[in-house]
């Protein structure tokens, strides 16, 4: 992932009902698409028992954008329908960043 700073995170948690219920297909679909919005520089995400998918992007516009577009409201609508016991979003500006690698 090559981010210029500063970028921004967008920071989605959640908890998940019982069952796929065709979760695991909308999310892969959701990644293809967000991965060819313009903006979009990457995205990590962890689940166990509260899943953590964070997507970075250039701008806020580029996030309003993801937002609004039709499929990924479509996917938002199913998952407080059928997904989702619980979720919060949030939106981080990163201003700096460092880490470390063993490698």
């Amino acid at each position: 992932m090559s981010k210029t700073l500063p970028y921004y995170a967008v920071i989605f948690t959640s908890e998940r009902t019982e069952g796929d219920q065709g979760y695991d297909e909308m999310a892969e679909h959701m990644f293809s698409l967000a991965s060819q919005q313009p903006g979009f520089i990457g995205v990590e995400s962890a689940r166990e028992k509260i899943g953590i998918t964070v997507s970075y992007w250039k701008t806020l516009e580029d996030i309003a954008r993801w937002k609004a577009q039709v499929d990924h409201q479509a996917a938002q609508r199913q998952g407080k329908q059928i997904w989702y016991s619980h979720y919060t979003v949030r939106i981080c500006k990163v201003e700096r960043e460092y880490s470390f690698n063993l490698k």
